[in-house]
């Protein structure tokens, strides 16, 4: 059975997102699912934004006044990382989709990264919408342990995908 995940992506930033650029954000964040398993229908909505438009969002939630490069915002409570069904999760009554949350990221920064780090642009997003979908399936990185987790399932799944790093800075 074939599940379609949904993913709405929505460009709020003078830079033109053209569909090459769409289709990769749509494969980056069903990849993820896929790799983790995920056996529902779920929907990830995704903003593209500058580092302004970032900045706003980082202030209002976290109350850090700077850009970054990706937001991850779950609608749902994983009690351990990862996909391990869905018995205790909230689903939609009127869609029978799961939401699993909200990514906001800013290309200006994504644009900074790969330059810095010596990747293409789409490799970049892609990473960061990777790592997003895995902080909404429960992944973080808030001790040592959880970020060596986390940077596997990372380079597991981009590396599935296709994409390899030109600089390993």
């Amino acid at each position: 059975m074939i599940i379609k995940h949904k993913v709405n992506v929505q460009n709020s930033c003078k830079k033109k997102l053209d569909s090459e650029h769409k289709r990769l954000i749509i494969k980056a964040i069903t990849g993820t699912l896929e790799n983790e398993g995920v056996d529902s229908r779920c929907v990830v909505n995704i903003l593209i934004t500058d580092d302004k438009g970032i900045s706003e969002f980082n202030r209002e939630y976290r109350d850090i006044d700077k850009a970054t490069d990706v937001l991850s915002f779950p609608m749902q409570t994983f009690w351990k990382e990862g996909w391990t069904g869905h018995s205790d999760l909230e689903f939609d009554e009127d869609t029978g989709e799961l939401p699993l949350g909200d990514i906001v990221i800013s290309i200006d920064t994504v644009i900074k990264h790969a330059a810095d780090y010596g990747n293409t642009v789409e490799y970049e997003s892609v990473y960061m919408l990777i790592h997003s979908a895995l902080h909404l399936l429960g992944y973080d990185h808030i001790n040592e342990c959880g970020e060596k987790a986390m940077q596997q399932k990372q380079d597991a799944i981009i590396k599935e995908m296709g994409f390899e790093k030109y600089n390993d800075k």
